[in-house]
């Protein structure tokens, strides 16, 4: 086994590698750019070293760096984690010519497989079914066009060199293709360095399945079964889960062997994943295999009972699988079912746009450490949180905006959803967006509850998972005001005169507070009025009078009886921000202060501004255009994703008041707008 190893990644993943080898008494090494100084990461590590300033660019994608950094701590291995160097070719070479083990497949099979398109073409040969399409190397724009014309559409376009749903678009029409095109190979170049692309068959209702393979360097090779990882946003997932629902005993085997015969091919070592893309009649297709290991990895942990990270470490040092060298495949076994939910910092609501900003308060369930019992088999309680932040970290719009990964198991499917969706109540987050509500929507969802899942499953129910906002809820108005009085007696330090309490001589006192709501795009002013009696207050709001009484207080924890109901809840404050957490919902409220905000309204109509930081990269309208509605007039990049700023109505564009290659903050001013009068 390696004495030290370097990890060249960061975030959740870095402290895994880092907690998985110290378990094996390896020491390890961080690198860090200058935003993450103080990351979590940094602290798990036994040393660290500075890379860079915070672009990926600059810091953790410089191969010549970390190998510096591996030569001057002594590491004699590095291990990539996902993202960044992990899939690199001339990085695994750099590390071979320097005498540092890379902790991953060879170069080789890593370039037969990082080109969607070259590895399409292997697996053709090896008689692996393809979705129909172009995946050759000409990248002439109406060639493209005319390929896309033959396959007929929906077709979608996919970054050669890509993943992560980077460089990828759905087209319905012909007309369609052309600006489609040219925005992936945009997307593609800024992710991947790589503008090329394919285009494919898309699939109607497709399931997204992938085999989680693993090979030494003595000829073992093993499928770990299945994950599915069907329900995603923007060609991201959201949720994967193993096995994959309805998944019968002969389709498992025969994509097993499958993702097996594809890993032979290219004498792959180390981790994989072989993806397929699954009709509705069960027919599979390759879609493209990851030369590394997986976000989602966890779940295939829970239900094997085996360690992958120590499996990579292992295999790296050249010893074989871990498993009986007369039968490895059947040694395996699927123990129960895991799913793991992704907390990223993102607004579903404004179309999963990521969030930047301070984790404020971060509160997540308490974990069961990850455990194996004496017949391999994960214990039953077993919840797992994987995160590489902590409360008073910042999300940056450097890097991808994972809080954290959220894993459970059960011995059934039913059972690890219910300990999902408790673990979900249990995961509160202040400080910016995120989508743990969403989450717990989807999770409740019929067709999700009954493994009914495609990758359009959040498309088409979205009625269901993003409702119409109602009405904030009496319960959780009585707790903001409980929060307010409770913090307003803590106030008082015991000083009569500074005493907020609400006492009077021979009368009542009555006061109203006034809320504000905001659930996406509706906005809501609540006034609550609360009478302070001797045995305790009268909470009034709309058409319910009642008794309220606050029993206890705990840090953000709340205990009250309303009327005849109880409640405890947490309720954090952030300034005059009120974040009530209770039985799974998140409500936030902000305290106003009615005279001090008198005459504030919403934006400027006509003036469209930025949804999040970030960096205009074409503008496609001149000042004096006349547009229609939905013209797009100029394109944002943010966090590797492409967002288009288009007319919100029919008018002129008066002025672009930013550049190409101009950095802009959330919330800014980026066209000056005159809506057209109707004649």
């Amino acid at each position: 086994m390696f004495n030290k190893i370097l990890i060249a990644n960061r975030g959740e993943i870095a402290c895994r590698v880092a907690a998985t080898a110290r378990r094996l008494g390896v020491r390890t090494v961080a690198v860090y750019s200058d935003a993450d100084a103080s990351a979590r990461h940094v602290a798990r590590c036994d040393e660290a070293v500075r890379l860079g300033p915070a672009p990926a660019r600059d810091s953790y994608l410089r191969g010549d760096l970390i190998l510096a950094a591996a030569k001057a701590t002594g590491a004699e291995a590095v291990h990539p984690g996902y993202g960044f160097l992990s899939e690199n070719e001339l990085f695994a070479q750099a590390c071979a010519a320097a005498g540092i083990a890379f902790i991953g497949p060879p170069p080789a099979a890593i370039r037969a497989m990082g080109s969607k398109s070259e590895a399409k073409a292997l697996m053709d040969k090896a008689g692996v079914p393809l979705v129909p399409g172009y995946h050759g190397a000409e990248q002439d724009a109406a060639f493209l066009q005319r390929e896309a014309d033959r396959i007929g559409y929906p077709v979608l376009i996919k970054a050669s060199a890509g993943g992560g749903g980077k460089g990828m678009r759905v087209v319905s029409a012909s007309a369609d293709f052309a600006a489609a095109l040219a925005s992936c190979q945009r997307e593609a170049a800024a992710s991947f360095g790589d503008d090329r692309v394919l285009v494919e068959k898309y699939l109607e209702r497709p399931r997204h399945i992938e085999i989680q393979v693993f090979a030494d360097a003595h000829g073992g090779c093993v499928y770990l079964f299945e994950r599915d990882c069907s329900v995603q946003r923007r060609h991201q997932k959201v949720i994967e889960e193993a096995p994959a629902p309805g998944m019968g005993v002969d389709r498992r085997r025969a994509m097993g062997e499958a993702a097996v015969a594809a890993a032979r091919a290219v004498h792959y070592q180390g981790a994989g994943t072989v993806e397929f893309i699954v009709a509705p009649d069960g027919t599979f297709y390759f879609m493209e295999m990851n030369t590394r290991l997986q976000v989602e990895h966890p779940v295939t942990e829970m239900i094997t009972g085996h360690d992958l990270v120590e499996w990579q470490l292992r295999v790296a040092c050249g010893e074989p699988l871990p498993l009986p060298a007369s039968d490895p495949q059947g040694a395996l076994r699927i123990h129960g079912h895991a799913i793991e939910a992704r907390i990223y910092a993102e607004n579903p609501d404004k179309g999963f746009l990521p969030a930047i900003g301070t984790l404020r308060h971060m509160a997540l369930p308490a974990a069961v450490e990850f455990r194996r019992s004496a017949d391999g088999a994960p214990l039953p309680a077993a919840v797992r949180i994987d995160a590489g932040v902590r409360a008073g970290d910042t999300i940056s719009p450097n890097y991808d905006p994972m809080i954290a990964k959220l894993i459970v198991w059960g011995d059934s499917r039913e059972q690890a959803l219910a300990r999902m969706r408790v673990a979900l109540a249990d995961t509160h987050i202040v400080g910016l967006a995120t989508n743990v509500d969403f989450l717990s929507r989807l999770l409740h969802n019929p067709s999700f509850s009954r493994g009914q899942l495609d990758t359009g499953l959040i498309e088409r129910e979205r009625a269901a998972l993003f409702p119409a906002h109602g009405a904030v809820p009496h319960e959780m108005l009585a707790l903001a005001v409980a929060r307010v009085v409770a913090d307003e007696r803590a106030a008082g330090n015991g000083d009569p005169w500074q005493s907020r309490h609400g006492w009077r001589l021979n009368t009542l006192y009555t006061r109203t507070l006034t809320f504000k709501s905001q659930s996406g795009e509706h906005f809501g002013v609540h006034d609550v009025t609360l009478e302070y009696g001797r045995d305790g207050f009268t909470f009034e709001h709309g058409s319910l009078r009642t008794a309220l009484a606050i029993d206890a207080v705990q840090g953000s924890r709340l205990s009250l009886r309303l009327g005849d109901r109880r409640l405890a809840a947490d309720v954090v404050r952030d300034g005059d921000d009120l974040h009530v957490f209770l039985n799974g919902r998140h409500q936030a409220l902000a305290v106003v202060d009615v005279i001090a905000h008198a005459g504030e309204g919403e934006a400027t109509e006509g003036r469209m501004t930025a949804p999040m930081p970030g960096k205009v990269i074409a503008v496609h309208v001149a000042p004096g255009a006349r547009v229609t509605q939905g013209t797009a007039l100029l394109v944002m990049e943010a966090m590797k994703m492409e967002h288009s700023i288009v007319a919100p109505a029919d008018g002129v564009v008066e002025e672009i008041l930013y550049g190409v290659g101009d950095q802009v903050d959330e919330g800014a001013a980026l066209v000056a707008f005159t809506v057209a009068v109707p004649a």
